[in-house]
């Protein structure tokens, strides 16, 4: 199982490599299900994986001039200052058990799934729709700011990935295409840039609340998702991006029933 972990691992970093997200989404079902990770400490460990991979990634698009910074420090600052919020006041604040009704006891880490799991339905819809018709962007490489909402989609993206772990792409490139009106292929990489910083700067809240890191597993898990982005990379010269949206998305879909399945009737 451990193996297979590190496999999907793997797989994480080819999605970010291929379409600028996505694989994300699975990093915490990963850690939980397939390495025994706590659902709390995984979204921490989530934070590190995914900023990291997606750092490298933003790396390799700023050589190829796919990254728009403007952009990505408008959308990135209010993000970034609640992913940060959210992992050092918000997430401790839980307790442990959020509701006891007979026999049924909701507790914190099984909230923090089932909610895991109505975002991934949320992302494999996203995915899925705009797999099929692609997101219509003006073809200007010039960004035209709707301050108001790229701040209101920053701060909701931020909170989201503070409890979840999880990146957000599927949040962020829309928000980039239709209010900042960037082509997609620009949307993608600064949308990796934005991953990175808010992922990264939210476990630096983690750090601060005393969370215990195994980081010889952390960074080997890493080590696999960031070889994951250079074979996502050199596959995307191969493989269609839309198609292969399309199909994971519908991956991600059965992933959330599962986890809803196992989480509410197991």
């Amino acid at each position: 199982m451990e193996i297979i972990g590190f496999i999907m691992a793997l797989a994480i970093g080819i999605s970010l490599g291929l379409i600028g997200g996505g694989g994300s989404i699975l990093t915490v079902p990963v850690l939980v299900y397939m390495l025994g990770v706590n659902p709390v400490l995984s979204t921490a460990y989530s934070l590190f994986i995914v900023g990291s991979a997606a750092l490298v990634g933003a790396f390799n698009n700023f050589r190829k001039g796919l990254i728009c910074l403007k952009t990505a420090i408008v959308f990135a600052i209010p993000s970034f200052i609640a992913v940060y919020l959210t992992r050092l006041y918000l997430i401790p604040a839980i307790p442990e058990v959020l509701l006891h009704i007979g026999n049924f006891v909701l507790t914190r880490d099984m909230a923090i799934m089932i909610f895991f799991a109505l975002i991934m339905l949320v992302a494999a819809f996203s995915m899925i729709k705009n797999g099929q018709k692609e997101i219509i962007a003006h073809k200007t490489t010039r960004p035209k700011f709707n301050y108001p909402l790229i701040i209101a989609d920053g701060l909701i993206v931020g909170v989201l990935t503070g409890i979840v772990g999880a990146g957000g792409g599927f949040l962020i490139i829309p928000a980039l295409v239709l209010l900042a009106r960037l082509p997609m292929k620009l949307a993608v990489g600064t949308s990796l840039l934005i991953i990175a910083m808010k992922s990264l700067i939210g476990f630096m809240g983690d750090l601060q609340t005393g969370q215990m890191i195994d980081w010889s597993f952390l960074l080997t898990f890493t080590g696999f998702a960031v070889v994951g982005i250079f074979m996502g990379s050199y596959l995307s010269n191969f493989i269609s991006g839309k198609k292969l949206k399309t199909g994971f998305g519908w991956f991600v879909f059965i992933m959330a029933i599962i986890i809803l399945t196992k989480e509410i009737l197991i």
